[in-house]
């Protein structure tokens, strides 16, 4: 962070010091909330959780070498006391980027978010210092903490976005104003709690609203209630997509054999050539979209063609590629899922298995429930367990209970007869039966909701395997 005296924090915060001998002391270290994060130099946060309370980690925190800690009562230790300690993160957060004076580039859509945060980092960290979200902290508390990680050479900071209702999008934005608000798509993530797409992009939308009308909005013209937003900002609009009002635009669009997204990429300054290290045809709109956000901080078509071929991914857990020492490909994207991110890593898998196939190697889809979709579950459920049969996935393997069995029973009714597919109850009935399956060649996606676990299934098929696990042993 910034270095800031204790007094100076008190006062941006409107916190009262508890037990600081000395006010002028400065905090030069990150900003934590994990007492085991805590470096020398560091603010220590303490929440109250549901299970741990912070408080009860100060003085852990301050014998770690945290300066002192921002808490909601005294602690025995060097506090800044504030009624709500959110709130207070916030304004903390607030302050330091204004003083900055870095471009700050906040993002939001349904689907593919942490995908495209990561490749934005990648692209403007050639540029100058770049700080970014780190995985999913996109939410009222990891938007602070990432703002304030900030350093006096920092340049650009890129901020991801999270949504769980209408308003939530307008107070992030607020905490940590962007001039550059960008919005990828509107899908059905979270439609149980929204209601329907259209009030999904109600709260998508209030990204662009918040935009100053020196501002950009980058916005996808490929989905029609996102480049409907145009009309809600005052900010200059700029489009990426395939479509050929784009400004930022994709031509000649492919999948390599190994199912990597290749395509000529044109910006208003020139065009230059793509070929991804990422998997699947969706990173060609994720990829769009950060060329747009380089372009406009400067980066010419070739540099930008060049960053996004040479970029990787960032994010654990999401379409991680790893290809076992006996041929076997296991690609983990099991960090999330929703219908839309389903169906694109399921064409990814189709995608990468021509090659094995061709080899007389298999594609598995090994698939977990799918979190938040209210009344559209049933449907969304079964349509993807048809789309697996419809793209010739070998193997279906369903995990868990009644959405599973809603993937399976979508598998069947398309046609998928015998051992095709088949629906057990945990990732430990999953990992038995890959073991005893899997052959040299096979391909192996993961995906499921966070809470379904499948990462798990994933680590398991990467471990050594004991003697008998291999198929034909």
């Amino acid at each position: 962070m910034i270095a800031l005296s204790l007094a100076e924090i008190a006062d941006l915060v409107s916190g009262q010091p508890h037990d600081i001998p000395d006010t002028s002391r400065t905090v030069t270290g990150p900003v934590v909330i994990d007492s085991r994060q805590v470096r020398p130099g560091s603010l220590f946060a303490a929440y109250a959780g549901e299970r741990v309370d912070g408080h009860d980690f100060a003085r852990r925190a301050v014998d770690a070498g945290a300066v002192a800690v921002l808490a909601t009562r005294p602690v025995g230790v060097p506090a800044i006391v504030v009624p709500d300690v959110t709130e207070a993160l916030g304004a903390l957060a607030r302050s330091v980027v204004a003083r900055l004076g870095a471009d700050v580039v906040a993002l939001t859509g349904s689907a593919g978010k942490t995908s495209t945060k990561d490749l934005i980092a990648q692209l403007l960290e050639r540029k100058a210092p770049t700080v970014y979200t780190e995985g999913s902290l996109n939410n009222e508390i990891g938007l602070p903490l990432t703002a304030l990680r900030t350093v006096g050479d920092t340049r650009h900071l890129v901020l991801e976005m999270g949504a769980r209702g209408i308003g939530h999008i307008r107070h992030l934005t607020e905490l940590v104003p962007p001039r550059i608000g960008l919005v990828l798509n509107v899908g059905t993530a979270h439609v149980g709690e929204f209601g329907s797409r259209e009030n999904i992009a109600v709260a998508k939308g209030e990204m662009v609203e918040s935009l100053p009308a020196d501002g950009v909005a980058v916005l996808n013209a490929d989905d029609g209630l996102v480049r409907e937003m145009a009309s809600r900002t005052k900010a200059r609009v700029l489009y990426f997509g395939e479509a050929e009002s784009a400004d930022v635009r994709a031509e000649n669009v492919r999948l390599t054999e190994l199912g990597q997204p290749a395509f000529t990429l044109c910006t208003p300054s020139g065009c230059g050539d793509v070929t991804m290290r990422l998997y699947g045809e969706h990173h060609v709109s994720n990829a769009l979209a950060a060329a747009a956000v380089a372009h406009e901080l400067g980066m010419s078509a070739d540099e930008i063609a060049v960053a996004l071929s040479e970029a990787g991914t960032l994010s654990r857990w999401r379409m991680e590629v790893t290809e076992r020492p006996d041929g076997v490909t296991v690609v983990n994207d099991a960090y999330n899922a929703n219908p839309e991110s389903m169906r694109a890593a399921l064409r990814a898998l189709a995608a990468m298995g021509e090659a094995s196939r061709a080899g007389g190697g298999r594609t598995w889809a090994v698939l977990g429930h799918m979190a938040e979709l209210g009344d559209a579950s049933l449907v969304e459920h079964d349509a993807v367990g048809r789309l697996a049969v419809r793209l010739n996935v070998s193997k279906l393997v369903a995990v868990g209970g009644r959405e599973a069995s809603w993937l399976q029973l979508g598998a069947y009714n398309e046609g998928s007869w015998g051992e095709e597919s088949v629906h057990v109850s945990d990732t430990q009935a999953a990992i038995d039966l890959l073991r005893k399956e899997l052959r040299p060649g096979d391909v192996v996606l993961v995906k499921a909701s966070r809470s379904v676990g499948l990462e798990a299934v994933a680590q398991a098929l990467l471990e050594p395997a004991t003697e008998g696990e291999v198929a034909g042993a």
